[in-house]
């Protein structure tokens, strides 16, 4: 599918060697590293941290009501290293809404059916209608990043990707979804604390992949598939946000919180419900000899 759009994406985006050069560019300036943190926060508490989670879920509610009543298409995609908290918040996000409403999609490795297809097929039936929000936990950018790193793509195909995807993602925001992508970034410091406390507890090990321990030597070769996907993808129609993940509370706020800041919603009101008057007694219950399950606490 992407392939297909590269010759008359070729008038409209970076040439590969515009976006390699780029690329070399920003990591020789960053050593790998987005701009200095700013100055560290307070502590933020737990109690904290719920009463402001509470105050966002409630919100996110409200979102859900007006993607439904104004049949909005919403596709959100995030990104970033192993262990850089993609999944938890997601996890967040989705906690307290509808899973027929906000549907989250995480793909396994592609089928050999799947690896014979046009590259992107598998995520198009994934794609939001309206009154939908689609949460991508990895996506299309596999081939840019992971793909691409570890040698399961050539250079050719990964640069011919960087260079027709756009074009791809304008056709998406022309049809009206409104698409926002994440890249949650983490410090080589704090990535290695989390993979290690994976290691260490019984449920968190199914998240450490043999890929994962592959990948982990692999810091700078990320570093620069990262910063090439940037150059090249970074649109004014599909722009690539990044939020800092060091702390993972705080970007579960911050993510949720600029998620609200760009899909239109109306809060709603509190509604005044009551729960009608019922009658019980009509009915014997039947002396049946229920299987209760063993009540260990």
């Amino acid at each position: 599918m992407f392939e297909s759009m590269e010759t008359d994406m070729s008038k409209k985006s970076r040439s590969a060697k515009q976006v390699a050069v780029a690329g070399e560019a920003a990591a020789a300036a960053t050593d790998g590293a987005l701009p200095p943190e700013p100055a560290a926060p307070r502590e933020l508490s737990r109690k904290d941290y719920d009463r402001e989670m509470k105050k966002l879920h409630v919100e996110l509610v409200s979102l859900q009501q007006s993607v439904v009543k104004h049949g909005l298409k919403v596709c959100i995609v995030f990104e970033g290293r192993d262990g850089a908290g993609k999944g938890g918040t997601i996890k967040a996000i989705t906690e307290r809404v509808s899973p027929r409403i906000f549907r989250v999609v995480a793909l396994p490795a592609p089928t050999e059916r799947e690896k014979s297809q046009m590259y992107g097929q598998r995520y198009m039936p994934h794609l939001p209608a309206a009154g939908e929000i689609v949460i991508f936990d990895r996506s299309w950018y596999n081939r840019a990043g992971v793909e691409r790193v570890m040698g399961f793509v050539s250079e050719e195909k990964a640069k011919g990707f960087l260079q027709t995807i756009p074009l791809f993602e304008r056709l998406m925001v022309d049809s009206g979804i409104i698409l926002l992508k994440y890249w949650l970034e983490v410090s080589p410091e704090e990535q290695t604390r989390r993979l290690k406390a994976r290691i260490g507890d019984g449920r968190k090990t199914w998240k450490l992949s043999p890929m994962d321990l592959k990948s982990y030597d692999r810091w700078d070769d990320y570093t620069k598939a990262r910063d090439e996907m940037f150059a090249a993808t970074d649109t004014s129609w599909a722009p690539w946000f990044v939020a800092r993940s060091e702390d993972k509370k705080r970007v579960r706020l911050n993510v949720i919180s600029d998620i609200l800041r760009h899909v239109p919603y109306e809060p709603q009101p509190p509604m005044k419900i009551e729960l009608p008057k019922r009658k019980i007694g009509r009915y014997k219950p039947a002396d049946y000899p229920f299987r209760f399950i063993e009540e260990r606490f």
